[in-house]
């Protein structure tokens, strides 16, 4: 009867997961927790047995796009250009943070009260930039005080900060460009 039950676990938690990924893709971070339960056919106490807060539940959903991140991250370190590879892979950040609503709550989110718990999420996607940024900083590409946080936030910020925004993936990436580039004017090309 034991193995029955962790059948049934598995085949809610599949299906719990599979419907809060179509729950915050239309809803984002604030996706209803009861809306999530009554679509997967299960009560709310088995919704949050399995995902015991929000942000576990938004963590589960945004952990296949962590992990693409992250491959795409190590597929990126090969590249010459070090700084390019690092800005291509933190402006892949930002289209998934708008593109996915939820993940960027779930990168800046510490889980709740208390004391902060590790975070998953970020700390994957830390895992993943550290080549990336120590390459460009042994290369003289990225100021040597930059850290992996940093650009994470930084990137997640833009997201959130533009968010409600009209034509916010536009802005966002203006943004975000506008960070990583500064503001003065690109330098005129010498006259011929």
């Amino acid at each position: 009867m034991a193995v029955r039950q962790r059948a049934d676990a598995r085949r809610n938690y599949a299906r719990i997961l599979a419907v809060a990924e179509e729950e915050v893709a239309a809803h984002g971070a604030a996706a209803s927790l009861e809306q999530i339960a009554r679509v997967a056919g299960v009560g709310s106490a088995t919704v949050r047995r399995h995902f015991p807060t929000r942000y576990a539940l938004l963590e589960a959903v945004s952990r296949k796009r962590i992990e693409a991140l992250a491959e795409r991250a190590r597929v990126l370190a090969a590249r010459d250009d070090s700084r390019a590879a690092l800005l291509e892979w933190l402006g892949e950040v930002v289209t998934y943070c708008i593109s996915v609503r939820g993940l960027a709550a779930v990168l800046t989110d510490d889980g709740g009260p208390g004391p902060a718990p590790e975070n998953a999420c970020s700390t994957a996607l830390e895992e993943a930039a550290g080549p990336l940024l120590r390459r460009a900083v042994r290369d003289g590409a990225v100021a040597a005080d930059v850290g992996v946080g940093d650009l994470i936030a930084l990137a997640v910020g833009v997201v959130l900060a533009t968010e409600h925004q009209p034509d916010h993936a536009a802005r966002a990436h203006r943004l975000f460009r506008l960070a990583v580039e500064g503001l003065s004017p690109l330098p005129r090309p010498l006259p011929r």
